[in-house]
């Protein structure tokens, strides 16, 4: 069993930066595939990014490649999102997931964070 508990979402001016952190429970954080996801009104949940469990290889979505950038630090049980250059398309609730297998299909992933919202002005 897996908790997710998402935190560092708010309302940011486009161009500017924020960084989510996602704090999971468990001892076998570091053996999990992590993964975030947002959903925007009226529309689908769609894949942001994932990073994986044995090597810590990184996949983005093409809308923020270059943008954002995912990372781990498995001795916290923590994985975050740096999101720069940040853009009125990215406001969205963000949602952290966890999985044993990588994934860009939301419905693969097992484990679910609450979501924080996140809003860019333009």
């Amino acid at each position: 069993q897996v908790q997710l508990v998402e935190s560092g979402g708010g309302l940011v001016q486009a161009g500017g930066s924020l960084r989510l952190s996602c704090a999971a429970s468990g001892r076998t954080f570091s053996t999990y595939t992590m993964a975030w996801f947002r959903q925007a009104p009226g529309k689908e949940r769609e894949f942001v990014a994932t990073i994986n469990w044995s090597d810590s290889s990184t996949y983005y979505a093409d809308s923020v490649k270059g943008r954002f950038t995912v990372s781990r630090d498995n001795a916290k049980n923590t994985v975050y999102l740096q999101m720069n250059s940040l853009k009125p398309e990215d406001t969205a609730v963000y949602y952290c997931a966890a999985d044993r297998v990588m994934s860009f299909n939301a419905y693969k992933y097992q484990y679910w964070g609450q979501g924080t919202q996140v809003t860019v002005s333009s």
